[in-house]
């Protein structure tokens, strides 16, 4: 059999990795624009902080060690056009332009930034996005030059890089066109956030809100300035657009392959596309989210890599169901840690729910504990039901603890009532005698239809 994968980052590697141990006998080749296989991009932002030196400590596999696998890789190799009706894929890069035919195809194509419609966006050499290798290399080698630095948009990648530029010295702006940092996150929970980071013990940056870059301005290719609509002006020696990613579906929509509601390509459990032979997976399939059942795109690395085995099961011939997401996040921004997981009160209002929730602030271990710091923490849940929805966690380094019980108790669907009989761990270093999450679903209870 042979097995083409289109894509090796997170995904596609996976799947071929996968595929190669199950059928050691197929042929297996990747095709990739990029220049490097089996990468952290999660990792990127920490390689600009310098929290380690050498970017290949992000690579998690080399080409070399794929070949030696019997996995043929295939750099700065773009995959022109699919032909699903003659099972053969047209490619062009360093050995030219040719056909090459499969059993089954693997497309794991990714997700790239957006580039708003900002005046001047293209016209500078200090402008740049972060996605891949070169990108964070780039991005790097400006950062030690400059002193001051514009970030458009207040997601993840946006307050990671934040960070990165701002413990590095530079005065950093982060410039938002909606009225909340971190919008994923419900609006009370944003504003702590934004609250917690402004009080950090760095003092060099500044978040604008309800703002956005109208102009980038500079001369001769270098940009100087950006100019929001509200007519701010900030100068800079380099801005980062984290406007957000978008799907890379071209080529499977050029195929003629089912593209769904959210605008990623769609696939059944199996990782299957509108297609027998033909599978996605990772940022540029659409997923199912597991609380709401309802078609949802939340491109994630973790995810990708989970996909990435279930398609290489199925192409294998080994029968495997990928159930879907929860949505679950972890990032740190300065003193911060946030993390969630499952769906926000507003999104489950969007989808039909009840919601009721609960948000306590409670030390994240015993509070004679010399290191013991606040974790708030919010539980939704429906009211009617009592069904878990989601749940956000915002302080020190264990909030994210939190979070990943959760996940768990989202997965099996549980009741508040059922995950207040959960036996969490405690020992002065880790917890309270009772755990937070335990405290804020013990309030939840109050506040369902069907008390506990």
């Amino acid at each position: 059999m042979k097995i083409v994968i289109i894509g090796a980052v997170a995904a596609g590697a996976k799947a071929a990795a996968k595929i190669k141990r199950l059928l050691p006998d197929s042929s297996v080749e990747i095709f990739t624009k990029d220049t490097h296989v089996s990468y952290s991009s999660c990792g990127l932002p920490y390689y600009i902080q310098g929290n380690f030196e050498d970017y290949r400590t992000l690579l998690v596999r080399s080409p070399e060690e794929f070949r030696q696998g019997g996995i043929d890789v295939n750099l700065e190799t773009n995959a022109e056009k699919i032909y699903p009706e003659k099972n053969v894929i047209v490619v062009s890069g360093p050995n030219g332009r040719r056909t090459e035919s499969y059993d089954r195809l693997i497309i794991a194509t990714g997700a790239s930034p957006i580039k708003p419609n900002i005046k001047g966006i293209d016209d500078f050499i200090n402008i740049f996005t972060l996605r891949n290798i070169e990108d964070g290399i780039n991005i790097r080698t400006q950062m030690r030059k400059s002193k001051k630095a514009v970030i458009i948009g207040s997601g993840y990648i946006g307050l990671e890089l934040m960070e990165a530029f701002v413990k590095n010295g530079l005065e950093t702006v982060v410039i938002e066109q909606k009225s909340h940092i971190m919008s994923n996150f419900d609006d009370d929970m944003s504003d702590l956030i934004r609250e917690r980071i402004e009080s950090s013990d760095y003092k060099n940056f500044k978040i604008v809100t309800g703002d956005r870059v109208s102009e980038f301005f500079g001369e001769n290719g270098v940009l100087k300035s950006v100019i929001t609509e509200k007519g701010q002006r900030f100068d800079t020696d380099l801005a980062i657009i984290c406007a957000g990613v978008k799907p890379n579906i071209e080529l499977a929509q050029d195929a003629g392959l089912k593209i769904g509601e959210t605008g990623a390509i769609e696939v059944d459990k199996l990782m299957r596309t509108s297609h027998e032979h033909i599978y996605a997976c990772g940022d540029c399939a659409e997923k199912t989210h597991i609380v709401s059942g309802k078609k949802v795109w939340i491109p994630l690395g973790s995810t990708a890599n989970k996909e990435g085995r279930c398609a290489a099961l199925n192409a294998a011939g080994i029968y495997s169901e990928f159930e879907g997401v929860l949505g679950s996040t972890v990032t740190r921004c300065l003193n911060t840690t946030m993390s969630m997981t499952g769906l926000t009160e507003r999104e489950a209002e969007q989808i039909g729910f009840t919601p009721v929730s609960v948000t306590i602030e409670k030390p994240d271990k015993v509070a004679f504990m010399p290191d013991a710091s606040d974790i708030t923490l919010k539980v939704i849940a429906d009211k009617i039901t009592g069904l878990l929805l989601g749940g956000q966690a915002i302080g020190s380094i264990g909030a994210d603890k939190r979070i990943y019980s959760l996940t768990s108790a989202l997965l099996a669907h549980l009741t508040v009532e059922e995950f207040g009989n959960n036996d969490l761990t405690y020992s002065p270093p880790y917890s309270p005698t009772i755990d937070p999450l335990l405290n804020a679903t013990q309030a939840l209870c109050k506040r369902i239809a069907k008390s506990c």
